[in-house]
């Protein structure tokens, strides 16, 4: 550690100043020094000061004065006191202030030295302990980032299993998850909340590793006995997810619960009503929708844009959380972009 401080010396006695500044070079410092306080004061607004030596009584300003100003400026400076003998009153209000140490008039050259030299020590253990605190906490932010990497590696696994059941699963809940962190970040949700979101959304369907090919992938309208089969994806992807303390696998759950739920109640599995209805579930439910009307499955061609769209627009109050409806209006350019860019089965989202 350097032993050399940004030190600065003020005294309006001149010959004080000089000593002071002599002592202070034959320690290896290089001292700024002042014989005005609002000087000194005005100095330290634009410099870094690891320590203060100052006078006290001083003309238009005392040191007291002095040191608070600098202490606003650079709160972790210290400071060495210069008083008279006897002044016991002063130094009291000093070490309320938070000045580390004294002097007393005449001023003894190898006590200067010594004091100075102990307060260096514990100067440059604050640098050391604080240089250490930062490079914790960077390490703590790295080992964070790492661990978040792996949790949506596994995420992103686990949402893609259903991918294997649904040949058109893996490009659908790409825009699926980013349709619904757009319409989370319009909503007004912070951004972890929105975070959750994008991880959560594509889970919505992770129960169709529940329901039967010949269900799943049949080229033709499902009969009612195999409609009410095929609902129940929304039951056993809620039951896969549900006992899970990750936030994200949690919200998962939620989403694959709710996501078919209707804002006017005629929705499965729960007939939940406006919003009783989670509000992740109110989100996927539009991007669900939506994605799948613009998308070609094996039972129906792709809806237009407009023509989907108008859908949403019919439906608001009805299938869909009006207020939602809206904001996925209000940035179709938006989901213009998504459709387009997340296209092939196995892009990344």
């Amino acid at each position: 550690m350097d032993n050399k401080l940004n030190l600065m010396i003020v005294d309006d006695e001149p010959i004080n100043l000089i000593l002071l500044e002599e002592l202070a070079k034959t320690m290896g410092h290089e001292p700024v020094t002042f014989n005005e306080p609002l000087l000194a004061l005005e100095w330290a607004k634009t410099h870094s000061i690891d320590m203060v030596i100052t006078d006290f009584n001083m003309p238009k300003m005392d040191g007291l004065n002095l040191l608070k100003g600098l202490k606003k400026i650079h709160p972790d400076s210290m400071s060495i006191m210069i008083t008279a003998v006897g002044d016991n009153r002063l130094k009291i209000d000093a070490l309320k202030l938070g000045v580390n140490d004294f002097l007393t008039k005449p001023i003894l050259p190898l006590e200067f030295q010594l004091r100075l030299g102990n307060m260096v020590q514990v100067q440059n253990a604050l640098k050391t302990q604080k240089e250490f605190a930062h490079y914790l906490a960077r390490e703590v932010e790295k080992a964070t980032e790492e661990l978040k990497k792996s949790q949506f590696e596994a995420l992103e696994v686990l949402s893609k299993t259903a991918e294997y059941k649904d040949p058109e699963t893996g490009s659908h809940i790409a825009r699926v998850s980013h349709y619904a962190k757009m319409l989370a970040a319009a909503y007004g949700l912070s951004e972890y909340e929105q975070e959750v979101v994008f991880y959560a959304a594509p889970l919505h369907d992770i129960g169709k590793v529940g329901i039967e090919d010949t269900i799943l992938l049949k080229p033709e309208k499902l009969t009612e006995e195999e409609f009410d089969r095929m609902k129940l994806h929304s039951t056993i992807g809620h039951n896969i997810l549900k006992n899970s303390t990750n936030p994200y696998l949690y919200a998962g759950a939620v989403t694959a619960y709710t996501h078919h739920e209707k804002y006017n109640g005629r929705g499965y599995p729960n007939a939940l009503k406006g919003e009783d209805i989670p509000l992740y579930g109110r989100i996927v439910a539009i991007a669900d929708v939506f994605d799948a009307l613009t998308s070609i499955r094996p039972y129906k061609k792709a809806w237009s844009f407009e023509e989907a769209i108008e859908l949403i627009e019919r439906e608001k109050g009805e299938h869909f959380d009006p207020t939602i409806a809206d904001l996925f209006i209000q940035n179709i350019d938006r989901v213009r972009e998504i459709f387009q860019q997340y296209q092939g089965v196995d892009d990344e989202r």
